[in-house]
């Protein structure tokens, strides 16, 4: 049986305390529901790989073989979550576990990962911190300042579109627009100035 979305929140919760690490992951599954909407896909099984691909980022940081996303993994696995999850959020990091990004949902998570950051970053730099006011000119306009959010890999964001096949603009309007849709739940929605 698949896990719920609940059962992934309680595990995003168990193992993150970071309130900014918990809205990138819900960031992150919101972009991954629009991207099955629009390919058609299984909208459930993509939201969890989005809310789940971090989850184990806040006690395994090190990016090595012993630590994130493969405690994850071992975690989920461990807990009978399904391969083919573990192995989409294993392939968001496919340098270091060498898992590669086979499917769409692969390709998609690698996609919208740092993009969501990105995006954020904008937001919070408005006067009003609202993802209402940002649009894809301002994300744009930012992008070019290699300064502003300087640890977005800009490469990962225009590789990630290509591996999708999804033009540039087209990726970052979808995402913008998934992230808007939420912007009250990522404290985003200018509310809290």
């Amino acid at each position: 049986m698949m896990p719920t979305r609940e059962d992934a929140w309680a595990l995003v919760c168990e193992f993150t305390q970071s309130e900014n690490l918990r809205r990138h992951m819900l960031a992150v599954e919101a972009a991954m529901r629009a991207y099955a909407r629009y390919f058609g896909e299984d909208e459930e099984s993509w939201g969890l790989v989005g809310l789940l691909h971090d989850f184990d980022y806040e006690r395994y940081p090190n990016v090595a073989p012993d630590g994130h996303p493969n405690q994850g993994a071992r975690i989920l696995r461990e807990r009978g979550w399904p391969e083919d999850i573990i192995r989409s959020i294993l392939s968001h990091a496919t340098e270091v576990t060498g898992v590669p990004r086979v499917t769409r949902r692969d390709k998609a998570l690698f996609a919208v990962d740092e993009l969501t950051g990105l995006i954020t970053a904008v937001a919070l730099v408005r006067p009003d911190r609202s993802l209402y006011s940002v649009t894809v000119d301002s994300i744009f306009k930012k992008w070019k300042d290699r300064r502003f959010a300087a640890g977005v890999n800009r490469a990962d964001i225009e590789r990630g579109a290509a591996e999708l096949g999804v033009p540039l603009e087209e990726h970052v309007a979808r995402v913008l627009e998934a992230m808007q849709g939420i912007a009250p739940i990522l404290g985003l929605d200018g509310s809290a100035r």
